[in-house]
């Protein structure tokens, strides 16, 4: 990606406990957008919400929930994550993918930063 480039934030929701393949989905998704080449992807995990079927999952302190939120958000441009898409219509079984126009500002290593 370059700076300034329009690009798309693709953002997946889904369940920690959600499996592909015999590992978690999440995982199984980062994978296949490292494979697609695409910039770059974070999965962070929630600690309360809910989705389709409105059953809340939360932590407390002293019990984990085994199904968190996670929420894996992907940028790059729109043609690079529309190559993901097909994957993750047979990846996903269950929650809800957003997509949104942003703009690059600032996409580097520690290689290529200025000092």
């Amino acid at each position: 990606m370059t700076l300034n480039e329009n690009g798309v934030l693709l953002r997946v929701f889904l369940g920690e406990s959600d499996q592909h393949e015999h590992k978690p989905l999440y995982e199984a998704i980062v994978q296949k957008v490292r494979e697609l080449g695409i910039a770059g992807a974070t999965v962070l995990r929630g600690s309360s919400g809910f989705g389709a079927r409105s059953v809340v999952h939360k932590s407390a302190l002293l019990e984990m929930s085994s199904d968190l939120p996670i929420v894996i958000e992907i940028v790059d441009s729109e043609e690079k994550v529309n190559t993901l898409l097909p994957h993750l219509e047979t990846m996903v079984r269950e929650g809800m993918i957003t997509m949104e126009h942003v703009v690059v500002l600032l996409y580097r290593d520690k290689k290529s930063a200025v000092c």
